[in-house]
This record gives structure tokens, C-alpha cells and sequence, in this order.
């Protein structure tokens, strides 16, 4: 069921009360967080408070050291609220002192909050308002259309986010409640027992994250979203293991060590200087054969996903490009392409080239915004085989 207008409001409320408790003893909350937050509960059954509270927990707290002053301001905010005292928490350095903060939170206060540095109450929530709904706006608008300043905070949001490759089994066998019985542990815990069998013990295959490749687009036509795309390749590079990424116009180019600078400055420029044709013309099919020959059996094994980030304009040959996206489309696990221009309103893909490759792909999705990289993060989180 769909919640309604009202219920949404009081729980932004609710929300953004608890995030301001919890900043005013020290533990750092940033509107990202409280923007995945809100975008989690749609997915969390808010009349079970466990699921309410873990989910809040996850999300909001980053260190250990957290965890027990989250749980005091958990339990202290709702026993507010059920003495009626909703919409926000006054807290002791405010003018209306409602409520009496216990001691072992007050305890912990000085050490943690940088109290001469922090806005009034009032500020506060006015500022972090505002911010969602700038971040919220972002979110929904095509990179194309970003100002210079816009495109900086695209780029923190960017490295904020945080993604998950689905997993593979590996031949390696651990213990767990699989099927096959593992024979050894079983006969070792006989022996202890002097030869009783007391259980079977069981064992399950071990699971490991899939290899990623990204193969980037970087010709004239996508250079309003290479820049942005490649702050997105850089994020994935370095929250994931296993990542291979390529870039290619009319030669392909395997930038992998460059992103691995921390800097994403130093990580655009390191590219920059060794990409010699950027922004220039594109030969989708070229480049793609010359992958699947001289990088496919190093970076495709173990059941890779790819990812193909392209607008689809090529000067190529079409039939060249439909025979070697197949040929790439047999050798992954999944082919997934990201086209930016599939976001504008009425578009279709009728260049010959994507005509020839789109019938060898398995996903078709479009990479124009924020909201299209957090989907992207779930599909990828959750791969299935064709």
C-alpha cells in the first residue's frame, strides 16, 4: 500500500528530527545519507520497528564507536514521541527546553560535537531541507544540462555512492547449511566423540564478487557526459575489487592503473594524458574487436559483467559492430549497454550501428542522472545470467 501525502510528511519529519538529534552529539550525518535513507524505507515495512531501526542504523552510522550513542538516541527520541512530544527534539542548548536529555548522552556531547562551529537548531533543519531538495533536484537532472557548480556536487554525490557486484560460487567449499554433506568435519567430530556420530555437518560452495569491465565511450558526441561518466568509472574502480576499465573513440585504451589514483583529479588527468583521441571520432566496432581479442580471455573469465557506456553514434562499420558485440555478448556473463541519450524524452535507437548490436545485449538502460547511476547500483547488486 501506498503510503499517503501525510504520512510521508511525518516521516520526513520524523526523519530529519532524528538526524538533527543525532548531530547534535557529534555523529557526522550528511544529506546523502538521509536521501538513501528515505529512498531504503520505501523498501522497509514501517510498522516493524526492528526493520525500522536496522535500517536507520546502517545507513546513518559509519563508525563502530557510534553504534551505542545511535541506540541511546534512538531509544531516548521515540520515548519523546510516545509522550507527545512529535516534531523534533528540543535539546538543551535550544530556547524551548521540552524534554531533559539523560545524562550519558549529555556525557558524551563536548567530546564529540563541535559546538562553536554549529548553527542554531532552527538553521540547521532549514539547511538540511534545503539540501535535500538540491540534492533531490540534481538526482532528476540530465548531466548535459549541469552548470560548473552543479557538476561538483554531481561529482561528491558520485563518490558517495556505494555499489555491490552480485556474487559467483567459486570451487572452493566452506561450512554452512548447504546440501552435501562435508564428510570430513563429519568424521573429525566422530572421532572427538569416540567414534559416535553426534551431527552431519554441512558445507556450501564460497562466493566471491564478479569481475566488472567497463568500456567507456569518450568520441566528440559523449563529451558532455564523458567527464561526469568517468567521476561514476572512477567511484566503481575504487569501492569494488576486480574492476577492469577501458576507454575507446577510434582506439581503444586500457586506463585501469590510471583510476586507481585516489584523486579523481589526478585520475582525470592521468587519462587525459595518455588518451590520444579524445573527443574525436568513434569506432564502436573496431574497438570492441580489438577487446575481445587482445583483452578478452585476461579480464572476461570468471563470469564478468560489462558494462558498454556509449551514445551509439559510430562511424564504423554496422556489421562489424553486431558481429563482435555478440561475440562479447558469448564470452560475459551479462552485457549491459548505458546510453545517456536514452533519458531524452521520444528518443529511439536508430542508428545502424545500435540496430546491429542491440540484439545482442541484455540490458538497454539509459546513464543520463543521478537516479540512472543508483538504479544501475541495484542492478548490478542483483545481475542474473540471461
Amino acid at each position: 500500500m501506498m503510503p499517503s501525502p501525510l504520512t510521508e510528511h511525518h516521516l520526513l519529519d520524523h526523519l530529519l528530527a532524528f538526524g538533527r538529534l543525532l548531530r547534535q552529539f557529534g555523529v557526522a550525518i550528511n544529506p546523502g545519507q538521509m536521501l538513501d535513507l528515505l529512498a531504503a524505507l520505501e523498501h522497509v515495512e514501517i510498522g516493524r520497528r526492528d526493520d525500522v531501526y536496522l535500517t536507520c542504523r546502517t545507513i546513518l552510522i559509519r563508525r563502530r564507536e557510534d553504534l551505542p550513542l545511535f541506540d541511546e538516541a534512538w531509544e531516548f527520541f521515540w520515548a519523546m514521541q510516545r509522550q507527545g512530544k512529535g516534531g523534533g527534539v528540543a535539546l538543551p542548548d535550544s530556547r524551548v527546553k521540552e524534554v531533559r536529555i539523560p545524562r550519558r548522552l549529555q556525557r558524551d556531547r563536548p567530546e564529540r560535537a563541535h559546538d562553536d562551529e554549529r548553527p542554531r537548531e532552527e538553521q540547521e533543519e532549514i539547511e538540511i531541507q534545503m539540501s535535500f531538495s538540491r540534492s533531490e533536484h540534481l538526482r532528476h537532472k540530465d548531466f548535459a544540462q549541469f552548470n560548473a557548480d552543479e557538476m561538483e556536487q554531481a561529482r561528491a554525490l558520485i563518490a558517495q555512492l556505494a555499489y555491490r557486484m552480485s556474487l559467483r560460487p567459486v570451487r572452493r567449499w566452506i561450512g554452512g547449511n548447504g546440501r552435501r554433506i562435508d564428510v570430513r568435519r563429519t568424521l573429525r567430530h566422530t572421532l572427538r566423540s569416540g567414534g559416535e556420530m553426534v551431527m552431519l555437518w554441512r558445507k556450501t560452495r564460497r562466493l566471491k564478487q564478479r569481475p566488472l569491465v567497463v568500456l567507456c565511450d569518450i568520441s566528440g558526441s559523449m563529451d558532455r557526459y564523458s567527464r561526469i561518466l568517468l567521476q561514476f568509472v572512477h567511484t566503481i574502480s575504487m569501492g569494488l575489487r576486480d574492476v577492469e576499465t577501458f576507454v575507446f573513440g577510434t582506439r581503444l585504451t586500457r586506463i585501469t592503473r590510471m583510476l586507481e589514483h585516489k584523486d579523481i583529479d589526478e585520475a582525470v588527468q592521468a587519462v587525459g594524458s595518455a588518451v590520444q583521441d579524445w573527443s574525436g571520432g568513434t569506432r564502436i566496432g573496431d574497438a570492441i574487436k580489438e577487446f575481445n581479442f587482445k583483452w578478452g580471455r585476461r579480464v572476461l573469465g570468471r563470469g564478468a559483467v560489462v558494462l558498454l557506456i556509449s551514445d551509439g553514434w559510430d562511424r564504423g562499420d554496422p556489421e562489424l559492430l553486431g558481429r563482435e558485440i555478440a561475440r562479447l555478448q558469448r564470452t560475459s556473463y551479462r552485457l549491459i549497454w548505458l546510453n545517456p541519450l536514452l533519458g531524452m524524452p521520444g528518443y529511439q535507437p536508430l542508428t545502424r550501428g545500435l540496430q546491429a548490436a542491440l540484439p545482442h545485449v541484455d540490458d538497454f538502460l539509459p546513464v543520463h542522472n543521478l537516479h540512472s547511476l543508483e538504479q544501475l547500483g541495484a542492478k548490478l547488486a542483483d545481475t542474473l545470467r540471461r
